[in-house]
């Protein structure tokens, strides 16, 4: 399991001008800006903007493979550069990760 956020680039006009814009954001990022807002701002994902870019936990096979690839071989808490999805670029920060099993009891 893991609990990441993203910032999604998809709305410039061309695949070009996302990745451009992914890659000021990256770069705001890095050098200290406020993913929560940041996200609130510029993320094109309207379910997980308006929530600092929280997608919350969830499992392998849940997402798009190249996502989930760079949220399973993240680091928690580092802000990985743009990746490519076909929804558009995304500016990833995984937040936090559980090898825990849990058992869901069916009555």
């Amino acid at each position: 399991m893991a609990k990441a956020s993203h910032i999604l680039i998809n709305n410039m006009g061309s695949d070009e001008k996302n990745l451009d814009e992914a890659t000021k954001v990256y770069n705001q990022l890095v050098a200290g800006a406020n993913f929560e807002e940041v996200a609130k701002e510029k993320s094109g994902d309207p379910g997980s903007g308006s929530k600092g870019g929280d997608l919350g936990w969830f499992g392998k096979g849940a997402m798009v493979p190249e996502f989930e690839k760079a949220v399973f071989g993240g680091v928690v808490g580092v802000i990985q550069k743009p990746i490519k999805t076909n929804f558009g670029y995304h500016i990833i920060k995984v937040t936090a990760k559980s090898n825990s099993k849990y058992v869901i009891e069916k009555l």
